[in-house]
């Protein structure tokens, strides 16, 4: 197998199926390249129309649905789909992770596979995510840092320049090159890599898993890479609902915090993941006082620095720091 691309699906059926449409150009110009859907028991008709779909457009020869026990999360998801591919007698040399909520341009999986192919020491790639009009997403990242939290919280001017070098997410670049992380809407990932630095972590159930995965991958001696030439609609938010700009004011689910915490803590150790937490927390707070006093219009979600504080602060951290509840707090 040249590709396998893994779609996971959560109640988000005609988002996926668009993307499979987006899909029918690009896949059978790759030979070798097979389409996983996976679908985290939906609990809704989203298999059954997933499964029609794919009958109905003749996709059949390239793409397959797989559907799962349970709603393991994003990685979970994900792994469910990689696993069984990795194992088999024939495995494919790399793998995509690719959303529900995306639209594939013409070439773009052409693209990053040829980028891949040339760049063999490369372990991850990821495309140039965009709105509908074209206009560029933040795509490419930065590691989270104690200065970044500070930053993100703090949301002042002269602040950011100062730590610019820390800044998770800097302006898209026009040009490929490496970064320390790239999204999980469309990221391939050269088979190796998962040799080396393991699957997902699944204790994670929606968000900062891939950037465990960049680092891991990182440390495992596998860069990874921006390439904007392969170009990817990313209909932002539209899978989970957190990152809607349109619903800026949801109040922030208890998974996004059990995961940022399993990030920092698993990752660079209890004394560092409380530093991180005690810059963000002085910063947002620092932000909000300044925008009471301007009296700005306040879009962040609701109750963020109190559930942040309660996730962070007031509540006991396990052994295992893994992603546990999956509902609103």
């Amino acid at each position: 197998m040249r590709l396998l691309i893994v779609i996971v699906n959560f109640r988000t059926a005609s988002l996926t199926i668009d993307c499979l449409g987006s899909l029918a150009g690009e896949v059978p110009a790759i030979a070798g390249a097979r389409v996983v859907v996976t679908d985290n028991a939906s609990g809704d008709d989203s298999a059954q129309s997933l499964a029609q779909a794919i009958a109905d457009n003749g996709w059949a020869q390239w793409a397959s649905l797989l559907p799962l026990e349970r709603n393991g999360g994003f990685a979970y998801g994900n792994n469910a789909g990689i696993r069984p591919a990795l194992e088999s007698s024939d495995p494919p040399e790399y793998v995509l992770l690719l959303n529900p909520d995306t639209i594939v341009r013409l070439g773009a999986i052409q693209q990053l596979v040829a980028f891949m192919d040339a760049h063999p020491k490369v372990g991850i790639a990821g495309s140039r995510l965009e709105h509908p009009d074209g206009t560029p997403q933040r795509s490419a990242f930065r590691f989270h840092s104690i200065g970044s939290e500070f930053e993100s919280g703090m949301r002042l001017g002269f602040v950011s320049r100062i730590l610019g070098a820390k800044v998770v997410a800097p302006s898209a670049p026009a040009e490929a090159g490496p970064t320390d992380w790239v999204a999980g809407a469309s990221m391939i990932i050269r088979r190796e890599v998962f040799r080396d630095a393991g699957l997902l972590d699944e204790g994670y159930f929606m968000y900062f898993e891939e950037v465990d995965f960049c680092l891991r991958a990182k440390r495992a001696g596998w860069p990874c890479w921006y390439v904007p030439a392969s170009r990817i609609v990313h209909l932002v938010g539209q899978s989970s609902g957190v990152t809607d700009v349109k619903k800026s004011r949801k109040r922030r689910p208890a998974y996004w915090f059990e995961s940022r915490r399993r990030y920092f803590v698993n990752n660079f150790g209890r004394p560092r993941a409380f530093c991180a937490n005690v810059a963000w927390a002085t910063g947002f707070a620092a932000f909000r006082a300044r925008q009471f006093v301007q009296r700005k219009a306040d879009t962040d979600p609701a109750c963020l620095l109190r559930d942040f504080i309660r996730y962070n602060f007031l509540r006991p951290h396990t052994g295992s720091d893994s992603a546990r509840g999956h509902k609103t707090p």
